[in-house]
């Protein structure tokens, strides 16, 4: 099990579907994690206790997941000083544009780091890479992790090859 644990806070359980890659990614590295619901504008009370026991309760990171205004993720880093990782949630009329906006542009002091609209995924990337500047098993596991990435790249690339080499025949 990696040192530190990963607190996800997401804005509705409606937020599942894009967060499943998170979890599936924070298990697959061994961190361990808690999640919750909490709404920025329905339960701020709620929203700020999370955050503000975050550390005492162990917590290295903080990822929130909210669509629409998303406001979530600068209401949770204005109440701790954990790294806490923004993800944007498609939907609404603006279909994700809006949670982007609201996510990354924070006043100065309220720093959010921010994924990809429902980038999930990467949000457990980002949080295991912050949790292995202090947890060589964690960065070891990271680093063959890019290494299948970039292995991944390479069939691809001769896959395509192949195919086309079909093509002229």
């Amino acid at each position: 099990m990696a040192e530190g644990k990963v607190l996800v806070v997401m804005g509705s359980d409606s937020d599942f579907p894009v967060m499943e890659g998170c979890f599936k990614m924070l298990n697959k590295f061994g961190v361990e994690f808690e999640a919750d619901v909490a709404s920025a504008h329905r339960t701020p009370e709620r929203a700020h206790e999370l955050a503000a026991t975050a550390e005492e309760k162990g917590f290295k990171v903080i990822i929130a997941a909210a669509g629409l205004a998303a406001h979530l993720a600068g209401v949770l880093a204005a109440s701790t000083t954990l790294p806490v990782i923004g993800v944007p949630c498609k939907g609404g009329a603006l279909n994700g544009v809006d949670a982007l906006y609201a996510t990354v542009q924070m006043p100065t002091g309220i720093p959010v780091a921010t994924v990809a609209i429902d980038g999930g995924s990467n949000a457990a990337i980002l949080a295991c890479q912050i949790l292995a500047l202090s947890d060589k098993a964690l960065s070891d596991a990271l680093k063959e992790y890019k290494k299948s990435l970039a292995s991944s790249v390479a069939e691809r690339d001769a896959r395509l090859k192949q195919k086309i080499a079909e093509m002229d025949k």
